[in-house]
């Protein structure tokens, strides 16, 4: 699945927020603005950004404290995190790395490399998410795996104990449980199928259950 191209916009100057929005958008980005890091992260609970471009001194929250902030979340650590700063020594920029920022731009800053800098962080971020993807995949194909496999033991063992039955049982009896044997015999080859899919599954695909549920597809 293609993510749109969002980029979160983080400025408190009025007027650079504005330049920047345009220049965002006439780049074909979808763009979402917040004066602070703090309106950043309410904008984040409906907005998904696949890049953050903050100014680092800003009232209420600043740059560098969001980007740590951000970091530290599962949901948010992937998202590539540009600082835009008038600093321009070494130790503020090592500062800005420690937290976990990916990407500085001095200011004034030149058009082209700040449009360059974003779409490298896009392809940084699209690769990551789809390495998610495959090693989502394959835990779900491992986990598949497993499950069959276990299955298979238990099955062997219901299989023989049901074939010792019918052998045990009595011609008086059999008429009156041979519904019942039958039903037994049917879950049986149905479970049998199912650990057999489970074992070969190549391309998981999930599907929705019940709810925030999800299953994994089988034929």
């Amino acid at each position: 699945m293609n993510l749109p191209n969002n980029v979160l916009l983080v400025e408190d100057e009025k007027d650079t927020r504005f330049i920047l929005e345009k220049l965002l958008v006439k780049n074909d980005f979808i763009v979402e603005t917040a004066s602070n890091g703090q309106e950043a992260l309410e904008k984040l609970k409906s907005f998904s950004p696949k890049v953050i471009l903050a100014d680092w001194t800003m009232p209420v929250m600043d740059g560098l404290t969001l980007c740590s902030k951000l970091k530290s979340e599962p949901n948010y650590k992937t998202i590539y995190f540009i600082i835009l700063t008038a600093r321009t020594s070494l130790n503020d920029r090592v500062a800005g790395l420690d937290i976990g920022a990916d990407d500085f731009l001095v200011k004034p800053i030149e058009n082209q490399e700040l449009i360059a800098r974003i779409k490298s962080g896009i392809r940084i971020f699209d690769l990551q998410n789809e390495l998610k993807l495959v090693e989502h995949s394959k835990a779900l194909i491992e986990m598949a795996c497993t499950i069959g496999h276990n299955l298979n033991n238990p099955l062997s063992s219901l299989s023989m104990a049901i074939e010792n039955l019918k052998s045990e049982i009595t011609e008086k009896n059999k008429a009156s449980l041979e519904e019942d044997l039958k039903i037994i015999e049917l879950s049986l080859e149905k479970i049998k199928s199912l650990a057999a899919q489970l074992v070969n599954i190549q391309n998981p695909e999930l599907i929705k259950y019940s709810g925030d549920q999800k299953m994994i597809k089988l034929d």
